[in-house]
C-alpha cells in the first residue's frame, strides 16, 4: 500500500481543517514546497495535494504553491480542488501533475470524468467525499442524495485510475478512519480505492492493511504534522 502524505492548501499555506470546516483551520507550514520536500526526504513516493480555496471557488486558487511543489519535488503528485473542466485538467497535467482528482464534477458532470479518463489514461481519479454515506460536493459544503457505492460503481467502465474515499466526519479529527465503509467500497468496485480521513496512528494503517479489501493506499495529514504518526515507521508498515 502507498502512503500519501496530505498537503492541504489554504491562502498559500499548508493547513489542516477539522471536519472540512474552513473556519477550523490549523496552519502547519507557511511554505508548502518545503513541507513537500520534507515528506519526500523521509521516503514518501507520492504526494496528495488539495486546493481548499479552489474547492469552494470552483477553480484553482492555490496554483502558485502547487506549481512550486511540482517544480521542487521529483515524486508524483495528485491534486484535487476546483478542477471542473477539461482545460483545467489539461493545464495541470501539462505542468507535471501525475493525477487530477475530480470530486464535484463526478456528481454534476460525470461525462467529463469519462472524457478525461479516456483522454488521459491513468491520470484521472475520482474523489468521493461522504457524510453519513451520502456524497458531499463543493468543498463538502453541499450534501447530495447520492450513495457512495452507487457513484463509485457508475465509473467502473470509465478507466478511472483510483477512487479517493473520504469520510468527512473523520477528517482531521484524529479518531481513526471509517474502516468498515472503506472496505465495503473497495470490495464493491474493481477501481483501486485510497482511504482518507481520520488516519491517526500506525494501528489505523495496520487496520486498513488487514481490512479484507484490496486498498491502494491511505492518505494522512494531521497525524504526520502532529507527530502522532512517525513517517518512517508508517512507510515501513505500508510496505511490510
Amino acid at each position: 500500500m502507498i502512503l500519501y502524505p496530505a498537503i492541504d492548501l489554504k491562502d498559500g499555506q499548508a493547513v489542516r481543517l477539522l471536519h472540512g470546516d474552513m473556519d477550523k483551520t490549523t496552519v502547519f507550514n507557511d511554505n508548502p514546497a518545503a513541507q513537500a520536500l520534507e515528506f519526500v526526504a523521509a521516503g514518501c513516493e507520492w504526494l496528495h495535494l488539495v486546493d481548499l480555496n479552489g474547492a469552494f471557488a470552483g477553480e484553482p486558487v492555490n496554483a502558485a504553491p502547487v506549481e512550486e511543489i511540482l517544480k521542487q519535488t521529483q515524486v508524483p503528485a495528485q491534486l484535487g480542488g476546483g478542477i471542473r473542466d477539461m482545460a483545467t485538467i489539461e493545464r495541470w497535467l501539462d505542468k507535471g501533475l501525475a493525477r487530477v482528482i475530480l470530486g464535484t464534477v463526478a456528481v454534476e458532470n460525470p461525462d467529463l470524468v469519462r472524457e478525461a479518463a479516456r483522454a488521459f489514461p491513468g491520470k484521472v481519479a475520482v474523489g468521493i467525499d461522504a457524510r453519513n454515506g451520502k456524497v458531499a460536493t463543493k468543498g463538502w459544503a453541499e450534501e447530495t442524495d447520492v450513495e457512495v457505492t452507487d457513484l463509485a460503481r457508475s465509473f467502473e467502465d470509465a478507466g478511472v485510475a483510483a477512487i479517493i474515499y473520504t469520510d468527512i466526519m473523520r477528517d482531521g479529527a484524529m479518531k481513526g478512519p471509517n474502516i468498515d465503509a472503506t472496505a465495503a467500497l473497495a470490495n464493491a468496485v474493481s477501481i483501486p480505492v485510497i482511504a482518507s480521513g481520520g488516519v491517526s496512528s500506525l494501528d489505523d494503517l495496520r487496520a486498513l492493511k488487514s481490512c479484507g479489501a484490496p486498498l491502494n493506499g491511505a492518505i494522512s495529514g494531521r497525524a504526520l504534522y502532529d507527530g502522532a504518526i512517525d513517517l518512517a515507521e508508517a512507510l515501513a508498515v505500508m510496505k511490510g
